[in-house]
């Protein structure tokens, strides 16, 4: 895939990346081993959408990056792991949201995702419990309401909205392919970073580090993105044409 970036692409992901890191450090203090709670992740996922794939990404990319230095400061963990995970994530959105996904593929993700994130949980609940520091009632509550929430947005969108629902499978695999790449890397480079984690991470942290970014972004790419991207395409009809072509 050839990278066509224009100059308005550029000042674009400028704009994107800024917004993205001060909104995400606006909203930064809740999180798990460095991993915060990130409503902000709807403004890279729109500029994906409006802009193409590669604005998506390295706007995402550079944000993270902006954006771990004020909360973290770990230079090198952030260009590891939150950077390669956050640029794979929106750009996977830009590019499947400009695709036509029938009605069949959508529901069969669903299903796949529902299978893929919820019997690792109930299976493996008790180190949930063990590594969130939440109660076994609190952390079913706050897992089962956002999995339900996404996974029934997708289905209804999928059904009732066409429109979007490339927009909603994108949202989803790239969520998932992010959170995977993101948790298994944190949990490699643990031991490189004794100073951050205190001590290497044992395998069992990569599901739950899995499950808390999956479930503490999608519903915002799903809930806050469509309305977003619809005001803009009024806004600005060539925006619109830009993604037909």
């Amino acid at each position: 895939m050839r990278v066509h970036l224009k100059t308005v692409d550029v000042v674009v992901i400028g704009i994107s990346a800024a917004l993205y890191a001060v909104f995400g450090i606006l909203t930064a203090g809740f999180s798990f081993l460095g991993v915060g709670f990130l409503p902000a992740v709807v403004i890279p996922a729109i500029f994906a959408v409006l802009y193409g794939p590669w604005v998506g990404g390295a706007g995402a990319a550079i944000g993270i990056f902006i954006r771990d230095m004020f909360v973290h400061g770990n230079a090198a963990l952030s260009l590891i792991a939150g950077v390669p995970a956050n640029f794979i994530v929106f750009f996977l959105i830009g590019y499947i949201a400009i695709r036509n996904i029938s009605l069949k593929q959508a529901l069969s993700g669903i299903t796949i995702a529902v299978i893929g994130l919820i019997i690792p949980v109930l299976v493996f609940l008790p180190d949930f419990i063990t590594f969130t520091l939440l109660s076994a009632e609190s952390f079913l509550l706050t897992f089962g309401l956002t999995i339900i929430l996404s996974l029934t947005v997708i289905a209804a969108v999928s059904i009732r909205y066409k429109e979007w629902r490339s927009y909603a499978i994108g949202a989803v695999i790239g969520q998932i392919a992010g959170a995977a790449l993101l948790s298994v890397t944190v949990w490699a480079v643990s031991p490189l970073f004794l100073d951050f984690f205190g001590v290497p991470l044992a395998t069992i942290y990569i599901l739950p580090l899995f499950i808390w970014t999956f479930a503490t972004e999608i519903p915002f790419v799903l809930l806050l993105g469509p309305p977003i991207i619809k005001a803009c395409y009024r806004a600005f009809p060539s925006l619109r044409q830009r993604n037909l072509k």
